[in-house]
């Protein structure tokens, strides 16, 4: 997760916008970090028109559609902390992780963000965390 997440693309305190706002927000972090094409961020929101990638717990993890994986140059995620929550399909999402990742990627930063974010105690330690210690959370710079 070290190389994934980078602790200038984790985002604490956001206040509530729209979510088509912020899937857009976290496409241009992707493309200027050199993740992905500008192509993903309209993978991203074409994956939300499919299917609601709000997984419970206070947790939304939008991503591209699988026929984007090509426009996936390295794998990144994006944090961002709504401690009042955002509308997210009509759910408050207080934790917002957009991923991009080529290969297996994808499913292991699916499986890490299920262990560290399993129960609403470790989703509220991160909504109250600073971004050093989300890092930490995610277990980067042990």
């Amino acid at each position: 997760m070290e190389q994934i997440l980078k602790e200038k693309n984790i985002f604490i305190n956001c206040k509530e916008e729209d979510k088509e706002a912020i899937i857009r927000r976290i496409g241009e972090i992707f493309y200027r970090e050199g993740c992905t094409t500008e192509k993903y961020t309209a993978a991203m929101l074409e994956k939300e028109s499919l299917m609601n990638t709000y997984i419970g717990n206070s947790i939304a993890i939008p991503h591209g559609i699988e026929s984007s994986r090509g426009e996936v140059l390295k794998s990144c995620i994006v944090v961002m902390i709504f401690p009042e929550g955002t509308d997210w399909n009509g759910e408050k999402a207080k934790i917002v992780i957009g991923i991009a990742g080529t290969g297996n990627d994808h499913i292991n930063i699916l499986s890490n963000i299920a262990c560290v974010l399993s129960d609403e105690e470790a989703v509220s330690r991160v909504i109250e965390s600073d971004r050093a210690t989300v890092m930490k959370i995610f277990g980067c710079n042990d």
